[in-house]
Order: C-alpha cells, then structure tokens, then sequence
C-alpha cells in the first residue's frame, strides 16, 4: 500500500534551515550541517539514502524549494534527491503557476496548481502506477520545505513522519512546528548514525 511520508531534516531546537534563508542562500547560515548526512560516505548513512530513494514512487515540494532546486546553486549529478542513486521517482510541486522552463530537464516534473490535497492525490497516483510497474508498493515522500510539511500534517495527509535530527543548534531559521493541529505520534524506528539521529513515526488522525 502507497503511504505518504513526509520526510525531512531538523535541528535540536527544531529548524529545518538556519537563519536568514533566501534564493543564494537556500538553507540558511549554518543550514549546510542539517544535511550531512545525506553526502556522508558512511555505509549506515548511505544506507538510509539508498532505502528512502528505493520506496520513493513520488515526491512532492513546494515552490520555494523547487525554487532552490531550479536555481544555479541547485541540484545537479552529484548533489539532489536520489542523485547518487540508480533510480529517480516523479516530481511533484505545488504552485500557484507552473515556471516557464525548468532547468534539471532529465527529471520527470508535474506542477500542481490547485493545492496541496491535489498535490498529493497526483503523487499517489503517480506512486501507485510506479508501484505497479515495480511490482513492490512504492510510497509518496513530502520533501518539504518546513511550511509544505506543516500544512500536510495540519491537513490530516500525512501517514509517517521521519526526521533526521542533525546534532546542531541553529539559534533561529524556519521552524518545523509553530503551532497548528495537535497530532499523536507513535514511534516506529530510531536508527543512530555518527551524523544524525533518524527518526521515524506513524502519524495518528
């Protein structure tokens, strides 16, 4: 069965950039120590790459992450979601209105214009077909930014929650939770790397 999980790094005092983001500056002061993990050549690290790129069906972001991905400073060969890895999922970003051309052209892209509950049901979808096609149930991963993923829980969408809780303070940034809808976790995994405590629950409804 296709899940959706939202998926993404954090801070000790709860950031998932550092202060002062912006369009050259994506993840904020300091934001870089978020995702070390993720470039870490460490087995258990790629590890956990290697398995959440292998049961992502699709992905969805939101426009100012896609913005970031789209930018110069964004993803290429060696550095985006699954880059290191054999295989890439669809693309899923939900906009007001879709950009006139998208620059990481080798990747399948899909602009939703209609909300994020509608972001989700065409990653499903996609996930589902992928799913089919691979013989093996593929899940949808809400990559964020902070905001997509706050809306998604608050919509009652998301089924997991994993965080990568990076050992850093940023002392400001965007925050992951600020309020919204009270939701019941129930812890499923904790796997400790030497760059990050990975976090993962089932999102109660």
């Amino acid at each position: 069965m296709t899940r959706i999980t939202a998926d993404i790094s954090v801070s000790l005092d709860g950031f998932v950039t550092g202060p002062d983001p912006g369009p050259r500056n994506g993840l904020g002061t300091g934001g870089e120590a978020l995702h070390t993990w993720a470039f870490s050549d460490a087995p258990d690290d790629r590890r956990i790459v290697r398995e959440a790129t292998a049961r992502s069906g699709a992905v969805v972001l939101g426009r100012r992450l896609f913005d970031l991905v789209d930018g110069p400073d964004g993803w290429n060969d060696d550095v985006g979601y699954g880059a290191r890895e054999a295989t890439k999922p669809a693309f899923v970003v939900v906009t007001t209105a879709p950009p006139e051309s998208v620059r990481p052209s080798d990747l399948d892209w899909t602009f939703v214009t209609s909300g994020l509950g509608d972001a989700v049901a065409t990653a499903r979808g996609r996930a589902e077909a992928a799913s089919s096609a691979a013989g093996r149930d593929l899940d949808v991963v809400l990559m964020g930014g902070g905001a997509t993923i706050r809306s998604a829980l608050d919509a009652g969408l998301v089924d997991e929650l994993t965080l990568h809780l990076a050992p850093v303070v940023l002392g400001g940034g965007t925050p992951l939770f600020s309020g919204g809808t009270p939701r019941t976790l129930v812890q499923r995994t904790v796997i400790t790397t030497s760059t990050a405590t990975h976090l993962t629950y089932d999102v109660g409804r």
